[in-house]
This record gives C-alpha cells, sequence and structure tokens, in this order.
C-alpha cells in the first residue's frame, strides 16, 4: 500500500491544451486542403496565366517538393526555437498565400508556392511537437494525436468541395485565400493558448546539414515523380542516385558533430525505425487505391469536380473515424496488433476495387475505400503516437519531421510505383484496341493517358468517339483492378510486417518513466493485466 500511495499519476492535460489542440489542428487541416484544392483550379488559372506544360507541372508540385525537403531542418529549427517556428510559419503562409492568389504570371505563382511549401513544413513538425509537450500522459496524447491525424483527414476531404463551391463564385486565386482568416487566427490564440518548450541545450543549426538534407529529399522525390510521369529514364535515375549519394553525406556529417541536425540515435529507440517504416509503406498501399480514384470518378464516370469531391467523402470519413476510435482500441489490445488488424481490414477493402467495372463501379468503390481507409487509420495514429513517444521532450520536432518525411516518400514512391504500373496497364490494354477510323494524331495522344483520350474523343464524330471513349475506359479500369490486386497483397505483407517488428514494442511511457500498462497495475492492483488468462 505504501508503494501505491506514493505513485505519482501523470501531469493532466487541462481545457487549456484541449482548446490549444483545437487551434493547431486547423492549420494542419489547411495544410491538407492545400494540397488537393489546387487541382480543381487548374483549369481556370491555366486559362488566366497560360503557363506551359513544364510550368504547370511546377506548379502543382513545387508545394510538395519543398514542404518534403524543409521538413527535416523545420523539425530540429523548431525543437531549437519552440512555438515561435509555428507563428513565423503561420504568419508566412498567410502573406505567401496572397501571393499567390493575385499572381499575375506563372513564374510568380510558381515562387509563391515553393515558399507556401518552406512556410507548410513547419507545421506538421511545430504542432507535433508541442502535442508531445502539451500533454504528457499517453493516454491523452494518442487521443490527442488521433484529432492531429483527423485533422488531414478532414483537410483532404473538405479541400475539393470547399474548393469546388468557392470556385463556382471566385476567381482561381480565392482557393489561396482561404488560408489567411486561418492563420490570422492561429497568430492572435496561439500565444495564448500554446506552450513555450524549446530544448535547453540545443547548439547552433548546422547551415550544411540543413542544405544536404534539403538536396536529398528534393532529388529522391523528383526522381521518382519522373519515374511515374515518364517511366525509367536517365533523368530519374541520376536524380534518385544523386538523392542517395548526397543523404548518405548528410548521414556521415550528423555522425562527425557534436551536435548534429538529426540525432541518429533516435533510431536506436525500441520502435522508432519500425514505426517510421511502417508509416512510409503505409502511405504507398494507400496509394494503390487513392491515386486512381480521382481519376476513376472525373474521367471514366464522368461526374464534375463537385460530384466526385462528394463521393470522396465516405473515404475521408471513414478516415475520421478509424482515427478517433484508434485511442479507446490501443487501450485494450497492444498497438502492433491493432495496426496489423486494420491493415487486413485494408486489404478486404483494395480487394473490393478488384470488382470495379466501367459501368457499374461506384458501389464497389466507395465500399472498397471505406473499407481500406477506415484500416489504414490506425496505422497513421499509432505510428505518430510511437515516434513521437519515443523520443525525449526536447526532440519531438525532429522525430516528427523524420516520420513525415518518411510518409513524403511513402507518397512520392506510391506515386511511382503505382502510377508506372497505373501508364504501363493502360497503354498495352488500349494499344490493339484504338477503333479503326481514329486519326493518328488522336490514337497517339489516346495511347498517352486517360484524359487525353477523353479530350480526343470530345473531338471526334460521336459513334467513333464514343468507341474510343469506351475502349479507353476499360483500359484504366483494368490499371486500376491490378492495382488494387497488389495494394491487397501489400497490405497483407505490412500486416506481417508490423505485428512482427513492433510486437516487443510498449506504449510510451508517462511523464515519470512508467510505462502505461505497468502504471495501470500499479493503480489498480486488483486488475489483472490485459491478456492474462486464468
Amino acid at each position: 500500500m505504501a508503494n501505491h500511495a506514493n505513485i505519482i499519476a501523470p501531469a493532466q492535460a487541462g481545457r487549456r491544451e484541449w482548446i490549444g489542440l483545437a487551434v493547431i489542428a486547423l492549420p494542419c487541416m489547411l495544410y491538407s486542403m492545400d494540397l488537393t484544392v489546387l487541382y480543381l483550379a487548374v483549369p481556370q488559372l491555366s486559362a488566366h496565366l497560360k503557363p506551359s506544360s513544364a510550368q504547370l507541372l511546377w506548379i502543382i508540385d513545387i508545394y510538395g517538393f519543398l514542404v518534403a525537403g524543409s521538413l527535416i531542418a523545420m523539425g530540429t529549427l523548431g525543437d531549437r526555437i519552440g512555438r515561435r517556428l509555428l507563428m513565423i510559419g503561420a504568419a508566412a503562409f498567410g502573406l505567401v498565400s496572397v501571393l499567390a492568389a493575385y499572381s499575375t504570371s506563372a513564374a510568380m505563382l510558381i515562387a509563391a508556392r515553393a515558399l507556401l511549401g518552406v512556410a507548410g513544413a513547419t507545421l506538421a513538425p511545430s504542432t507535433l511537437s508541442l502535442i508531445r509537450n502539451m500533454f504528457p500522459d499517453p493516454r491523452q496524447r494518442t487521443v490527442a494525436i488521433s484529432v492531429w491525424v483527423t485533422s488531414y483527414s478532414v483537410g483532404g476531404a473538405i479541400g475539393p468541395v470547399l474548393g469546388g463551391v468557392v470556385l463556382q463564385y471566385f476567381w482561381w486565386g480565392a482557393v489561396f485565400l482561404l488560408a489567411v482568416p486561418v492563420m490570422a487566427l492561429l497568430l492572435v490564440v496561439g500565444p495564448l493558448l500554446l506552450p513555450e518548450y524549446r530544448d535547453p541545450g540545443a547548439g547552433r543549426p548546422d547551415i550544411l546539414s540543413a542544405a544536404l538534407s534539403l538536396a536529398a529529399v528534393l532529388a529522391l522525390i523528383f526522381g521518382l515523380k519522373e519515374v511515374a510521369q515518364g517511366g525509367v529514364g536517365w533523368v530519374a535515375l541520376l536524380s534518385i542516385v544523386s538523392g542517395v549519394a548526397v543523404g548518405a553525406v548528410f548521414v556521415r556529417r550528423q555522425q562527425t558533430l557534436a551536435d548534429p541536425l538529426i540525432d541518429l540515435g533516435l533510431f536506436h529507440r525500441p520502435g522508432f525505425s519500425a514505426s517510421v517504416i511502417t508509416l512510409g509503406l503505409g502511405v504507398i498501399v494507400l496509394f494503390g487505391g487513392f491515386l486512381f480514384l480521382p481519376q476513376y470518378l472525373q474521367l471514366v464516370l464522368g461526374l464534375s469536380p463537385l460530384d466526385a469531391g462528394l463521393w470522396s467523402l465516405p473515404w475521408a470519413g471513414a478516415f475520421v473515424v478509424g482515427s478517433m476510435l484508434t485511442p479507446a482500441i490501443a487501450r485494450r489490445f497492444h498497438p502492433a496488433f491493432v495496426m496489423a488488424a486494420g491493415m487486413l481490414l485494408a486489404a478486404a477493402g483494395f480487394g473490393a476495387l478488384v470488382f470495379v467495372t466501367v459501368e457499374t463501379g461506384l458501389t464497389a468503390l466507395v465500399l472498397g475505400s471505406f473499407v481500406f481507409a477506415l484500416g489504414l487509420a490506425p496505422m497513421f495514429t499509432l505510428t505518430a503516437d510511437l515516434v513521437v513517444g519515443a523520443a525525449p521532450p526536447e526532440r519531438a520536432g525532429a522525430a516528427s519531421a523524420i516520420s513525415e518525411t518518411s510518409a513524403e516518400l511513402g507518397g512520392a514512391l506510391g506515386i511511382a510505383i503505382f502510377g508506372s504500373v497505373g501508364i504501363a496497364v493502360y497503354r498495352s490494354a488500349i494499344a490493339g484496341a484504338i477503333p479503326a477510323g481514329v486519326p493518328i494524331e488522336a490514337a497517339a495522344a489516346a495511347r498517352d493517358t486517360l484524359g487525353a483520350a477523353v479530350t480526343m474523343a470530345g473531338q471526334l464524330p460521336g459513334t467513333l468517339g464514343g468507341a474510343l471513349l469506351s475502349v479507353a475506359r476499360e483500359a484504366f479500369v483494368q490499371a486500376l483492378r491490378l492495382a488494387a490486386v497488389i495494394s491487397t497483397v501489400a497490405a497483407i505483407g505490412l500486416a506481417i510486417f508490423t505485428a512482427v517488428t513492433l510486437r516487443h514494442v510498449r506504449p510510451a511511457p508517462d511523464a515519470h518513466g512508467k510505462p502505461e500498462r505497468a502504471r495501470d497495475q500499479a493503480e489498480h492492483p486488483d486488475r489483472a493485466p490485459r491478456g492474462a488468462t486464468g
């Protein structure tokens, strides 16, 4: 009894911390929205700014490139200067959003999107680092991280819908102005609600290390994007090899610095490396379904962007539901087994996509996407929880930056793998099926992508255009079904990997160093351990 009386419960977050969590969830939601809403504005901004095809690709891609490349540097910087990084990033994001909205040329918009990427890179590691310090109790922290993950899902879900509404009544630049009031709110209430925490022993940031990390990640993602768009070529291979080489130099430099940009000792902490790998692989698997959904809804079923966005809400809602249910489930079962079970559920969802057809695919697509999103949600919540919980509070920013970089690389690799598979299957299926009478130029364009085939079909006489559209859509659906098979198998493999590599990782210790399960036993000595029999 004496030992029981001496146990001190971990500090509990109060109303201020939970309100602060709602505040920091807003920029995360906005960050996710900014990745999706631009796609709807492409037709209008193309007509107004008249970018070349290369400029249009950079307008779309540069934001994600700079976010991914800047995460490691920003995460470590956040550990050094604390809450101020989030405030600086929010102010910069709001100001540059105005610049993007009123861009008068394609080059100006590319530059603005690049600056938005750098500012956006401050958000994820800063907010997750704040959560680590605002919620020292492991149970509350898992709930807080599930809210944090949910904010990204909500942003991705409402981005297309809100963007469609804005574009219906305003000009293309208005989609960027959505960020301004959110960031202004963060700047007003952030200093009142968010704690200030920084590493008191941190030295000066190493500029060369920051440049090396940026160059390595940018080269890798650029190379993977090139593979997705044009297949394996010299430019793509050179970029990927260069990224790996610069990354090796970066790692070597961290081993020699007294105060490195990234503490490589984090990778020796229980579960850290396996959690980071699981997150990256999980994002790759996700793209097996996600990459094809918008194209199927718009180019195969012929839905408008707004209608396609509305039909995307079920799977986004499944992410929200899954993320919010995860903390309660993880309190009863080991995190590794919760994630593994979720992966198996996701495999069932991907399996449902195998039954998608050109004519009757909407039900299978909505059901399958709902199930795989529900199954993958625990993985995003629990890997973030394990990664941040494994790091000491003064390294939470760097730890979260590593996990976010893993997710960004996983996304790029997922696009490269499934984009390449999709293009190969599509071109193979349509090659011998082009209807007789289709002009050579139109046939060549139709063999390239489904989007080009839809455009060409609209320029041909009714019957001929309809025949071309039919074979193109069927070829695309074949690619979707193969990607679904690959994702199904990969999800099962990832379930096994997670169960094996993370089965010995216990929940993160509380503020007093006692694992949650051990704390439960101390607080309730009459309660049998979870999983005990007899």
